[in-house]
């Protein structure tokens, strides 16, 4: 390989088709528009928008982060404006910048699902994919995640690819048992990939006024702490091949996302590392064309799932 030949960064992830794998978390990146400051977003494989709810959201009481040993605990209650602040002021922006986001929707039931689905029908050529965060709570099922029950799943995949006909990616949680049981529901309503895993349930308090640090006393923990069990969730649903896999979970550099890529996630998330570098996704798309180039490999397909054989 010349030096002059860049290696091919393009991953297939059923009909999702990105230039590169790497792509920016939900809830870190915001919409991408405030980090087009410092460089160019498009470059990404894809910008994944936080999570919009139906109705405008307040989110969870202060304190909401706290920094902990290798990452940070978060609170933050999914606070946002509602769906129609993503339509009205999010989205003309990304058009005229060219940026096809995935863009992250949640509700509290089923039916708010599909009443946001309703609101997007006629955006979907400017949207990449919609991402289900089904990690939030289901308040018809006393408050457990969505993807606890594997058959809530694939309803609200299924209704949602219906509706919108554009693909759709399902966010699971690690921390409700059977991630593979919710995988195969989400394939079988239509999904496109997963994104695993979300942020591990964690806590903290303060000795002195014996005070939990976060207003919630529950958080979610991310960084490079979680970063040995995320990867073992990746490798062990990559295994199944039960579905295509976004990975994520403490990746800071390129060498983290390789480790992703080799263990079967046909993508990476970015998340806690944009805190701390606002550079750091465009590095990873350069660290990982870098180390390509050097192992003489002329596409990054040829180490996805490496681990697996």
């Amino acid at each position: 390989m010349s030096d002059a030949s860049a290696p091919n960064l393009e991953v297939v992830l059923g009909d999702i088709t990105l230039s590169n794998p790497v792509i920016s978390c939900s809830g870190t990146f915001a919409s991408g528009i405030e980090y087009g400051q410092f460089y160019d977003v498009g470059a990404l494989g894809a910008v994944t928008t936080k999570s919009f709810s139906l109705q405008k959201r307040q989110g969870n009481p202060p304190p909401r982060i706290f920094e902990t040993a290798c990452g940070m605990l978060n609170s933050i209650g999914l606070q946002n404006e509602g769906i129609d602040d993503f339509l009205n002021n999010h989205l003309p922006v990304l058009k005229e910048r060219s940026i096809r986001p995935i863009l992250s929707i949640f509700g509290e039931n089923r039916t708010e699902f599909e009443k946001i689905s309703a609101q997007l029908t006629d955006c979907c050529r400017y949207i990449a994919a919609v991402e289900l965060n089904l990690s939030c709570p289901n308040v018809e099922k006393g408050g457990m995640a969505f993807c606890a029950f594997p058959e809530t799943v694939k309803e609200v995949t299924a209704t949602v690819k219906k509706m919108l006909n554009i693909p759709v990616i399902a966010k699971l949680s690690p921390n409700t048992g059977r991630m593979d049981l919710a995988a195969e529901a989400a394939r079988d309503g239509g999904a496109s990939a997963v994104s695993v895993i979300n942020t591990l349930v964690g806590t903290a308090f303060d000795i002195h006024t014996c005070r939990p640090r976060l207003g919630n006393v529950m958080g979610g923990l991310s960084g490079p702490a979680i970063k040995p069990v995320a990867l073992a969730h990746v490798y062990k649903l990559c295994v199944k091949k039960i579905i295509p896999v976004i990975g994520m979970g403490g990746i800071f550099d390129w060498e983290d996302a390789v480790e992703f890529l080799i263990a079967g996630a046909s993508a990476v998330g970015i998340g806690t590392a944009n805190f701390v570098d606002y550079f750091a996704a465009q590095k990873i798309v350069d660290g990982i064309s870098r180390y390509l180039k050097e192992k003489n490999i002329d596409h990054v397909k040829k180490i996805i799932g490496k681990a697996l054989h």
